[in-house]
């Protein structure tokens, strides 16, 4: 009985499908930026910049995956399926670059909005970055831009 109610609610839905993680980093980037409430054309250059040389994609590639970031960004209701795709398919070295690529999109407008630190930190624990490991990784991006840490 409980077997045919879940049939017929699960009637006519499409296939869930998990995101693989190129997807899963783009959503969460695309999340970083849109966090302090606005999606600047910096913020918006820096990802594309970052999905490019993270995954080797082309410039068409790269704005691809970025749109369909930012379609799923403006009806997602929960990161836990981006950030479990994260934690099971990324080593934890890249997991720290992940949070380290998150940092260079706060900083791409140059001002680090706080909620922008807040989901980081969130991110950082939620796919098992330590808070020294997240710590660090923002001394090198700042480090990078020239900043003071």
């Amino acid at each position: 009985m409980l077997q045919q109610i879940l049939d017929f609610l699960s009637a006519g839905e499409p296939p869930r499908t998990e995101p693989d993680r190129r997807l899963a980093v783009a959503v969460l980037l695309v999340e970083a930026a849109h966090r302090d409430d606005t999606f600047s054309s910096e913020e918006r250059d820096v990802i594309g910049r970052l999905l490019t040389q993270k995954f080797g994609l082309s410039a068409d590639e790269s704005g691809a995956l970025l749109s369909n970031a930012e379609n799923i960004n403006a009806t997602m209701t929960q990161l836990h399926p981006y950030t479990r795709v994260v934690f099971e398919q990324m080593t934890p070295d890249e997991r720290v670059e992940l949070i380290e690529m998150m940092w260079e999109v706060a900083y791409a407008d140059g001002v680090l909005d706080p909620e922008e630190d807040a989901l980081i930190r969130r991110l950082g624990n939620l796919i098992h970055v330590t808070d020294r490991d997240r710590v660090l990784a923002r001394k090198r991006v700042l480090h990078r831009l020239g900043e003071p840490d």
